[in-house]
């Protein structure tokens, strides 16, 4: 069943060091931090990163379970996709940043957009799309 008034809100990812994670999607992404909350009793933080405001953006929830430092991504997790102006110029800028480039910029396989691959820092892809 769907109805108009549902809206995608977020995707959730586990992460191992919260802080790199933030500094990852924030400040190399260019997202910002929408909020952070820690729940002791759980032993787990939830931080929200996006463009947006999350009344009016589909965001990222980065999820750290205080007692684990490392996810094994498995196979079912395929990434996150951005689109972005010049794809070209933004793997440089990440690279110059120690970003992992997974894939150069390139033509996708039977087509003609251009698209990359980057990891963050527990692994998981990002697909950067170019828009024009």
């Amino acid at each position: 069943m769907t109805s108009p008034d549902w809206r995608f809100l977020h995707t959730m990812i586990r992460v191992g060091d919260l802080d790199r994670s933030i500094d990852f999607y924030t400040r190399l992404l260019g997202m910002k931090l929408l909020r952070r909350q820690d729940f002791p009793e759980g032993r787990f933080t939830l931080a929200f990163v996006g463009y947006g405001a999350e009344t009016d953006h589909t965001v990222v929830e980065l999820t750290h379970n205080w007692d684990t430092a490392s996810y094994d991504l498995g196979t079912g997790f395929g990434h996150l996709a951005l689109g972005v102006a010049d794809i070209h110029g933004a793997c440089g800028k990440l690279a110059e940043e120690g970003a992992k480039i997974v894939r150069a910029p390139a033509p996708m396989k039977h087509g003609s957009t251009i698209i990359a691959f980057i990891e963050d820092p527990d692994g998981y892809r990002i697909e950067l799309i170019e828009k024009p």
